[in-house]
C-alpha cells in the first residue's frame, strides 16, 4: 500500500484546506466551513436568550425568587397595541372586555414569607373552600402525600384518589378527593380542583366494601378493554377510600 494513501485523511473528516469534487460542475471547491442561513438564525436566537438572561442575572433588584411559574403582576394588564388599533378603527365603540378583567387581581408575591397559607377548594358543582387561610394543607398527589405549608414553590401536582386534610392549628378537616389537581402558588395561595370530593366522616364504610367487592367481581370477569379499565378505576377508589377509613 502506498505511503500516501496511508497518510490521506479519512473522507469524514472535515478538513478546512481539503477539496471536493462538485457533482454537477464537476470541479473542485473548498469544503463548505460557513454557517447556513438556518444556522445563523439559531445563534442569532441563543444569543439574544443569552444576553436576556444575563441582564436579568445581573439585575439587583430581581432575585431568584421572581422568576417563579407562579409569579405574575398582581394588576391584570392591557395590552396597548390592541387598544391602540382599535382606536384607529373606531373611536365610538368601546375595546372589548377580556376574561382577564372580570377575575379579581391576584396578591403579588410578599417580600417575607407569611404565617399562614390560603387555600381555594372547588369542585365542578360548588366552591368548598374560598380564600381560607390555614396553616397547612396535605394532598395525595400522583408523587407521595404532598405538604403544603406557608411559601411554598410554584408547582402543579396532579391528585390521585385519597385523604386532603386542612389544617387549622389543633382542628384537622379531612376529605375523600377522587382526582383532580393542585395549583400552588409562590404567594402563599394554593387552589385545589377535584372531580369529586366528600367529607371523609360522611363515607359509609359498609357501601364502600360493598363496591370494592363489586368492582373485584367486574373486573374478574372483564372480556374488554374498556370494561378492565372501568372495573380497575372502581376498585383503586374503593380501596383508596377503605384505606381512608381504616388508617
Amino acid at each position: 500500500m502506498s505511503p500516501l494513501l496511508l497518510a490521506s485523511p479519512s473522507p469524514n473528516r472535515r478538513n478546512p484546506n481539503s477539496f471536493s469534487t462538485h457533482p454537477s460542475a464537476g470541479r473542485t471547491h473548498p469544503s463548505r466551513t460557513c454557517p447556513t442561513r438556518e444556522e445563523k438564525k439559531m445563534l442569532r436566537h441563543a444569543a439574544r436568550r443569552l444576553a436576556s438572561r444575563a441582564a436579568a442575572a445581573g439585575s439587583g433588584s430581581m432575585s431568584r425568587r421572581a422568576l417563579a411559574t407562579a409569579q405574575a403582576p398582581a394588576e391584570a394588564g392591557e395590552d396597548p397595541a390592541f387598544l391602540e388599533a382599535w382606536k384607529k378603527v373606531t373611536t365610538i365603540i368601546e375595546p372589548p372586555q377580556t376574561p382577564m378583567s372580570a377575575m379579581k387581581p391576584r396578591p403579588p408575591t410578599p417580600a417575607s414569607i407569611p404565617s399562614k397559607l390560603t387555600v381555594n377548594f372547588v369542585l365542578p358543582y360548588k366552591s368548598e373552600i374560598t380564600d381560607k387561610e390555614v396553616d397547612m394543607v396535605m394532598v395525595p398527589a400522583t408523587t407521595g402525600l404532598m405538604g403544603i405549608l406557608p411559601g411554598h414553590v410554584s408547582t402543579i401536582a396532579e391528585l390521585k384518589p385519597g385523604v386532603m386534610s386542612v389544617h387549622e392549628g389543633n382542628d384537622v378537616t379531612k376529605y375523600f378527593v377522587s382526582s383532580g389537581f393542585a395549583f400552588i402558588h409562590a404567594n402563599s395561595i394554593a387552589d385545589v380542583v377535584a372531580v369529586e370530593a366528600v367529607p371523609l366522616d360522611q363515607i359509609d364504610q359498609s357501601l364502600v366494601q360493598k363496591g370494592l367487592a363489586e368492582f373485584t367481581a367486574k373486573l374478574g370477569s372483564a372480556s374488554t378493554d374498556l370494561e378492565k379499565a372501568e372495573a380497575q378505576i372502581g376498585v383503586d377508589v374503593h380501596s383508596a377510600l377503605s384505606a381512608a377509613l381504616t388508617g
